[in-house]
């Protein structure tokens, strides 16, 4: 069965000083044993994160990677600098692909490196309003798939635990919705994708998890379909209150999935 995951996108908000309190606060208000949370602050905050949730069930990851282990790259962060601050990375979040220019080969680089070094990754992919309109968005996000996936072997993805995230980019802060219909057949998408890439059966065990402008008022809807198997929370994930509903919310079906997998 695939867990019910909850990871939280701080993006470029808090700072070391109040970094550690507010991910304490939210662990606090979130303890759900059946669902995966995971907060992802700045880099400049992950010392901070990681040492408050030593006691915690809570794992922490960093928002990027770079596609290199080392080298002349100033302001650049490297997977094995990661080791031991975080064991979880985002790679290819749409802001990413918009305000660093980041293609889908590059993508698939620092999947390498994320991989290699023991993260596990969440890997974006999305299309924008006017592929959605065009009938062109399961076509695009496959593309994406294939070509960040392409030169890497699924065996060490699936040992790294890979998480694919779905952004439908034109639902993030645009005022237009998307359904938890339109989530559940890009999740059913993107594993046809991985099959056909020749991931076989093991594109079952992939989650996928919804990342458009998640609230606690609208999870519901996108927890409703067995396809989708949690979130990838960004302007909520720093509201206690928020990530405790969105969180509450992925436990009732997190314990629900493993009651039907204990009936049959």
């Amino acid at each position: 069965m695939r867990p019910v995951i909850v990871a939280a996108n701080w993006k470029m908000h808090s700072t070391p000083g109040d970094a550690a309190e507010l991910a304490t606060t939210i662990a606090a208000r979130t303890r759900e044993p059946d669902v995966v949370r995971v907060i992802c602050p700045p880099y400049v905050c992950l010392a901070a994160v990681a040492a408050a949730m030593a006691g915690e069930d809570v794992a922490v990851g960093a928002q990027n990677v770079h596609h290199e282990l080392a080298g002349p790259y100033t302001g650049e962060v490297s997977a094995p600098m990661l080791v031991g601050l975080a064991t979880w990375v985002i790679v290819g979040h749409s802001e990413r692909r918009r305000d660093a220019s980041e293609t889908d080969e590059l993508i698939g680089r620092k999947l390498g490196r994320a991989a290699d070094a023991g993260l596990r990754p969440i890997l974006c992919v999305g299309e924008h309003l006017d592929e959605r309109d065009g009938g062109r968005a399961e076509a695009v996000v496959g593309h994406q798939l294939r070509i960040a996936l392409r030169a890497l072997e699924p065996v060490a993805l699936l040992a790294a635990g890979l998480v694919v995230a779905y952004e439908p980019v034109w639902a993030i802060g645009t005022g237009r919705n998307a359904q938890g219909s339109d989530a559940a057949a890009m999740a059913d998408a993107v594993r046809e994708t991985l099959v056909a890439i020749g991931w076989g059966a093991d594109a079952a065990t992939v989650p996928v998890l919804y990342g458009g402008s998640v609230t606690s008022a609208n999870i519901g809807e996108f927890l409703a379909e067995p396809a989708i198997d949690g979130a990838l929370v960004g302007g909520a994930s720093q509201k206690p209150d928020e990530m405790a509903g969105i969180v509450a919310r992925a436990g009732v079906t997190a314990r629900a999935r493993l009651a039907e997998a204990a009936a049959s």
